[in-house]
Protein backbone atom coordinates (compact mmCIF):
# COMPACT_ATOMS: atom_id res chain seq x y z
CA UNK A 1 0.00 0.00 0.00
CA UNK A 2 1.21 3.57 -0.59
CA UNK A 3 1.49 5.89 1.88
CA UNK A 4 0.76 9.25 -0.76
CA UNK A 5 -3.35 10.12 -0.04
CA UNK A 6 -4.15 6.62 2.25
CA UNK A 7 -6.34 7.59 5.21
CA UNK A 8 -4.16 6.67 8.10
CA UNK A 9 -5.66 6.27 11.38
CA UNK A 10 -3.18 7.04 14.40
CA UNK A 11 -4.91 6.78 18.23
CA UNK A 12 -2.16 8.32 21.03
CA UNK A 13 -1.35 10.39 17.81
CA UNK A 14 -0.79 13.90 19.85
CA UNK A 15 2.21 12.44 21.35
CA UNK A 16 4.76 10.46 21.46
CA UNK A 17 5.37 8.19 19.10
CA UNK A 18 1.79 8.62 17.35
CA UNK A 19 2.75 12.24 16.42
CA UNK A 20 6.13 10.80 15.22
CA UNK A 21 4.56 8.26 12.98
CA UNK A 22 1.87 11.23 11.86
CA UNK A 23 4.54 13.85 11.16
CA UNK A 24 6.62 11.02 9.07
CA UNK A 25 3.25 10.03 6.98
CA UNK A 26 2.52 13.78 6.71
CA UNK A 27 5.46 14.16 4.93
CA UNK A 28 4.61 11.77 2.40
CA UNK A 29 1.56 13.18 1.39
CA UNK A 30 -0.98 10.86 3.77
CA UNK A 31 -4.22 11.80 4.94
CA UNK A 32 -4.13 11.75 9.01
CA UNK A 33 -6.98 11.20 11.56
CA UNK A 34 -5.66 11.73 14.79
CA UNK A 35 -6.99 10.33 18.09
CA UNK A 36 -5.72 11.42 21.63
CA UNK A 37 -7.39 12.40 24.78
CA UNK A 38 -5.51 15.71 24.47
CA UNK A 39 -7.67 18.22 22.87
CA UNK A 40 -4.84 21.02 23.26
CA UNK A 41 -2.30 18.42 21.80
CA UNK A 42 -4.06 17.25 18.88
CA UNK A 43 -4.27 21.17 17.40
CA UNK A 44 -0.61 21.51 17.80
CA UNK A 45 -0.29 18.14 16.18
CA UNK A 46 -2.49 18.84 13.27
CA UNK A 47 -0.78 22.24 12.60
CA UNK A 48 2.29 20.27 12.58
CA UNK A 49 1.49 17.24 10.13
CA UNK A 50 -0.22 20.34 8.17
CA UNK A 51 2.96 22.20 7.31
CA UNK A 52 4.93 19.14 6.88
CA UNK A 53 2.68 17.87 4.01
CA UNK A 54 -0.24 16.13 4.71
CA UNK A 55 -3.15 15.84 2.18
CA UNK A 56 -5.49 16.11 4.93
CA UNK A 57 -5.52 16.23 9.16
CA UNK A 58 -8.16 16.04 11.41
CA UNK A 59 -7.98 15.70 14.97
CA UNK A 60 -10.85 13.84 17.23
CA UNK A 61 -10.72 14.09 21.25
CA UNK A 62 -11.61 10.84 22.04
CA UNK A 63 -11.51 8.38 25.01
CA UNK A 64 -10.71 4.78 23.59
CA UNK A 65 -12.23 2.86 26.24
CA UNK A 66 -15.54 4.07 25.62
CA UNK A 67 -17.38 2.01 22.60
CA UNK A 68 -20.41 4.10 21.88
CA UNK A 69 -17.60 6.88 21.22
CA UNK A 70 -15.10 4.72 19.49
CA UNK A 71 -18.23 3.81 16.58
CA UNK A 72 -19.28 7.15 16.51
CA UNK A 73 -15.95 8.74 15.84
CA UNK A 74 -15.04 5.81 13.37
CA UNK A 75 -17.56 6.44 11.24
CA UNK A 76 -17.35 9.78 11.10
CA UNK A 77 -13.76 9.75 9.79
CA UNK A 78 -15.09 7.18 7.61
CA UNK A 79 -17.37 9.42 6.05
CA UNK A 80 -15.42 12.45 6.34
CA UNK A 81 -11.91 10.93 4.64
CA UNK A 82 -14.22 8.64 2.29
CA UNK A 83 -12.94 5.62 3.91
CA UNK A 84 -10.31 4.37 6.37
CA UNK A 85 -6.52 2.57 4.93
CA UNK A 86 -5.18 1.92 7.89
CA UNK A 87 -5.12 2.18 11.21
CA UNK A 88 -2.36 2.04 14.09
CA UNK A 89 -3.41 1.42 17.63
CA UNK A 90 -0.70 3.26 19.39
CA UNK A 91 -3.02 4.52 22.56
CA UNK A 92 -1.39 3.33 25.76
CA UNK A 93 -0.55 3.95 29.11
CA UNK A 94 1.69 3.20 32.31
CA UNK A 95 0.72 2.07 35.58
CA UNK A 96 3.58 0.40 36.89
CA UNK A 97 3.83 -1.33 39.84
CA UNK A 98 5.03 -4.51 42.19
CA UNK A 99 2.28 -7.79 42.16
CA UNK A 100 3.07 -7.81 45.96
CA UNK A 101 5.31 -5.72 49.02
CA UNK A 102 6.48 -8.66 51.75
CA UNK A 103 8.57 -7.41 54.36
CA UNK A 104 9.25 -9.20 57.68
CA UNK A 105 6.33 -12.10 56.68
CA UNK A 106 3.96 -9.48 56.17
CA UNK A 107 2.00 -8.02 53.17
CA UNK A 108 2.69 -4.15 53.06
CA UNK A 109 0.94 -3.88 49.96
CA UNK A 110 -0.61 -5.28 47.07
CA UNK A 111 -1.34 -3.70 43.74
CA UNK A 112 -5.07 -2.34 43.52
CA UNK A 113 -7.28 -3.99 40.89
CA UNK A 114 -8.18 -0.56 39.34
CA UNK A 115 -4.46 -0.03 38.73
CA UNK A 116 -4.71 -3.75 36.98
CA UNK A 117 -7.59 -2.40 35.20
CA UNK A 118 -6.65 0.76 34.16
CA UNK A 119 -3.76 -0.29 31.68
CA UNK A 120 -6.21 -3.02 30.62
CA UNK A 121 -8.87 -0.94 29.74
CA UNK A 122 -6.54 1.71 27.85
CA UNK A 123 -3.85 -0.61 25.93
CA UNK A 124 -6.00 -3.65 24.88
CA UNK A 125 -9.65 -2.90 25.30
CA UNK A 126 -9.15 0.47 23.65
CA UNK A 127 -7.44 -1.59 20.96
CA UNK A 128 -9.86 -3.86 20.50
CA UNK A 129 -12.23 -1.23 20.07
CA UNK A 130 -10.85 0.59 17.32
CA UNK A 131 -9.73 -2.33 15.69
CA UNK A 132 -13.08 -3.86 15.13
CA UNK A 133 -14.54 -0.85 14.34
CA UNK A 134 -11.81 -0.02 11.57
CA UNK A 135 -11.95 -3.93 10.39
CA UNK A 136 -15.46 -3.49 9.91
CA UNK A 137 -14.99 -0.16 7.85
CA UNK A 138 -12.29 -1.49 5.53
CA UNK A 139 -14.30 -4.55 5.38
CA UNK A 140 -17.40 -2.99 4.32
CA UNK A 141 -15.54 -0.88 1.46
CA UNK A 142 -13.41 -3.61 0.05
CA UNK A 143 -10.33 -1.94 -0.95
CA UNK A 144 -8.34 -4.10 1.97
CA UNK A 145 -6.49 -2.22 4.66
CA UNK A 146 -3.69 -2.35 7.23
CA UNK A 147 -4.04 -2.74 10.99
CA UNK A 148 -0.93 -2.08 13.01
CA UNK A 149 -0.58 -2.77 16.85
CA UNK A 150 1.90 -1.53 19.07
CA UNK A 151 3.62 -3.30 21.53
CA UNK A 152 6.64 -3.77 23.07
CA UNK A 153 9.05 -5.98 24.31
CA UNK A 154 7.77 -6.18 27.85
CA UNK A 155 5.27 -8.45 26.07
CA UNK A 156 7.62 -11.24 27.51
CA UNK A 157 7.25 -10.06 30.69
CA UNK A 158 8.93 -7.66 33.11
CA UNK A 159 9.62 -6.95 36.46
CA UNK A 160 6.64 -4.41 37.97
CA UNK A 161 4.81 -4.23 34.79
CA UNK A 162 2.05 -7.03 35.79
CA UNK A 163 -0.67 -5.45 33.55
CA UNK A 164 1.45 -3.51 31.04
CA UNK A 165 3.34 -6.84 30.23
CA UNK A 166 -0.30 -8.91 29.76
CA UNK A 167 -1.50 -5.88 27.52
CA UNK A 168 1.11 -5.82 25.16
CA UNK A 169 0.94 -9.57 24.81
CA UNK A 170 -2.64 -9.83 24.36
CA UNK A 171 -2.11 -7.04 21.22
CA UNK A 172 0.48 -9.78 19.87
CA UNK A 173 -2.58 -12.19 19.81
CA UNK A 174 -5.23 -9.99 18.62
CA UNK A 175 -2.65 -9.41 15.88
CA UNK A 176 -2.09 -13.31 14.49
CA UNK A 177 -5.73 -13.52 15.12
CA UNK A 178 -6.96 -10.52 12.94
CA UNK A 179 -4.36 -11.37 10.52
CA UNK A 180 -5.98 -14.94 9.85
CA UNK A 181 -9.46 -13.88 9.95
CA UNK A 182 -9.20 -11.01 7.85
CA UNK A 183 -6.81 -11.37 5.14
CA UNK A 184 -10.08 -12.80 3.25
CA UNK A 185 -10.56 -9.30 3.03
CA UNK A 186 -7.28 -8.12 2.14
CA UNK A 187 -6.76 -7.17 5.33
CA UNK A 188 -3.57 -7.07 7.05
CA UNK A 189 -2.52 -7.00 10.48
CA UNK A 190 0.96 -6.65 11.61
CA UNK A 191 2.44 -5.21 15.49
CA UNK A 192 5.52 -3.58 16.23
CA UNK A 193 7.11 -4.25 19.84
CA UNK A 194 9.87 -1.39 20.40
CA UNK A 195 12.14 -1.35 23.22
CA UNK A 196 13.06 1.80 25.21
CA UNK A 197 12.12 4.74 23.29
CA UNK A 198 12.34 8.32 23.73
CA UNK A 199 9.13 9.53 24.48
CA UNK A 200 7.33 11.20 27.05
CA UNK A 201 6.42 8.07 28.65
CA UNK A 202 9.65 6.86 29.00
CA UNK A 203 10.47 10.31 30.23
CA UNK A 204 8.13 9.38 33.68
CA UNK A 205 10.58 6.06 35.23
CA UNK A 206 12.77 6.88 38.15
CA UNK A 207 16.31 7.96 37.45
CA UNK A 208 17.52 4.76 38.30
CA UNK A 209 14.98 2.81 36.47
CA UNK A 210 16.55 4.67 33.37
CA UNK A 211 20.02 3.77 33.89
CA UNK A 212 19.16 0.06 34.62
CA UNK A 213 17.24 0.01 31.50
CA UNK A 214 19.87 1.36 29.04
CA UNK A 215 22.17 -1.01 30.51
CA UNK A 216 20.60 -3.77 28.71
CA UNK A 217 20.63 -2.34 25.57
CA UNK A 218 23.49 -3.29 23.97
CA UNK A 219 23.50 -0.26 21.30
CA UNK A 220 23.94 1.94 24.57
CA UNK A 221 20.72 4.06 23.50
CA UNK A 222 17.74 5.29 23.45
CA UNK A 223 15.62 4.33 20.51
CA UNK A 224 14.27 6.84 18.71
CA UNK A 225 9.91 7.90 17.38
CA UNK A 226 11.36 8.06 13.55
CA UNK A 227 12.91 4.37 13.87
CA UNK A 228 9.16 3.25 14.97
CA UNK A 229 7.81 5.25 12.45
CA UNK A 230 10.50 3.81 9.47
CA UNK A 231 8.87 0.14 10.73
CA UNK A 232 5.55 1.44 10.57
CA UNK A 233 5.88 2.43 7.05
CA UNK A 234 7.61 -0.47 6.15
CA UNK A 235 4.93 -2.48 7.59
CA UNK A 236 1.97 -0.49 5.25
CA UNK A 237 4.11 -0.42 2.15
CA UNK A 238 5.12 -4.33 2.32
CA UNK A 239 2.27 -5.98 0.84
CA UNK A 240 3.15 -9.67 1.99
CA UNK A 241 3.54 -8.56 5.85
CA UNK A 242 0.81 -9.64 8.08
CA UNK A 243 0.32 -11.88 11.56
CA UNK A 244 4.19 -10.92 12.59
CA UNK A 245 5.61 -9.13 14.87
CA UNK A 246 8.95 -6.05 13.86
CA UNK A 247 10.98 -5.85 17.50
CA UNK A 248 12.73 -2.69 17.08
CA UNK A 249 14.56 -2.79 20.65
CA UNK A 250 18.56 -2.29 19.54
CA UNK A 251 18.83 -5.91 21.05
CA UNK A 252 17.57 -6.05 24.02
CA UNK A 253 15.35 -9.11 24.74
CA UNK A 254 13.74 -9.32 28.17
Amino acid sequence: MKIAKSTIVITGGAQGLGLAMAEHFAAEGAALALIDMNAEALQEAESSCKEKGASQVRGYTLNVTDEAAVEEVFEQINTEFGGINVLINNAGILRDGLLIKCKDGEITHKMPLQQFQSVLDVNLTGSFLCGREAAAHMAKAGNGGVIINISSVARAGNMGQTNYAATKAGVVAMTVTWARELGRFGIRCGAIAPGFIETPMTAQMKPEAIDRALGMVPLRRWGQPEEIAHSARYIIENDFFSGRVVEIDGGVRL
